[in-house]
């Protein structure tokens, strides 16, 4: 028997239930507590590639040299190792549980001049768009 040291199960018995205790009271006063905000991760902005604005794609006409456009987009993110015709550039741009865009574009040359290209952002043609907007009566007059 435990001659040695009488009490010892009663004083095991009282540690779990004061244990048990302060478990239940912390649980039961988390409700009434205020609204306690936990750290959160800082998630960083990212931004990738070259930027490609709307300005940017206006300017570029066909039979530009790669210099001139590499003036205007900067140089490509991507060269095509097989094709050397034609470049590549990608921006991609992420805020993290607010915003997430990435545009492309892709430019194909002939020579060293600018054929066509293509991508998620077309030319506004601002000429076809005011003789649209004007009509035929605000073209000037022919002289001579």
């Amino acid at each position: 028997m435990n001659s040695e040291f009488p009490g010892k199960g009663k004083t095991k018995r009282s540690l779990q239930t004061l244990l048990i205790c302060t478990c239940l009271s912390l649980t039961l006063s988390g409700c009434s507590l205020p609204k306690l905000k936990m750290p959160r991760v800082h998630k960083i902005s990212v931004q990738q590639g070259n930027v490609i604005t709307q300005e940017m794609v206006d300017k570029l006409k066909p039979g530009m040299t790669r210099s001139q456009v590499a003036y205007i987009m900067g140089e490509p993110i991507l060269r095509n190792t097989f094709d050397e015709q034609r470049w590549d550039y990608i921006y991609t741009i992420n805020i993290p549980g607010f915003f997430e865009q990435a545009i492309r574009m892709s430019l194909f040359f002939d020579g060293d001049a600018l054929s066509y290209f293509t991508g998620d952002l077309a030319p506004t043609d601002t000429d076809a768009l005011t003789e649209e907007a004007l009509g035929e009566e605000a073209t000037p007059p022919k002289t001579g």
